[in-house]
């Protein structure tokens, strides 16, 4: 498995924008607020927001850590994917989108919804 399904996947959520930060991370984001990052250079390795929960049960594994310079925000560091599912990492993804949508303003959400029907 590499990032491309999983780029894929992030760019058909609803209003998810993609650009390059920090030179050349690919990042996704829901009005400016970033969900997902990929290393271009490296096609094994996906970053995201998790729960708290999820923070926690993810980096007890081999080979998943707190995203540098972000984990102390519930950001994760797959450093391979093959350590989970795919449809587990897209869950995961997906969740990552959610927290963010979350944190939008009332009126933003609601647009969200609506467009996304």
């Amino acid at each position: 498995m590499n990032t491309t399904p999983l780029i894929a996947f992030c760019r058909a959520l609803p209003e998810a924008t993609e650009d390059i930060k920090w030179e050349n991370n690919h990042v996704f984001s829901v009005h400016k607020k970033m969900f997902a990052v990929f290393d271009p250079d490296n096609d094994q390795q996906v970053c995201f927001k998790a729960t708290p929960e999820n923070f926690d049960m993810l980096t007890a594994q081999e080979h998943i850590v707190p995203a540098p310079y972000v984990g102390r925000y519930k950001w994760v560091l797959i450093e391979e994917l093959e350590v989970l599912p795919h449809a587990m990492i897209e869950d995961l993804l997906h969740e990552s989108y959610r927290l963010v949508v979350a944190k939008l303003p009332a009126k933003v959400r609601q647009s969200l919804i609506e467009n996304s029907k």
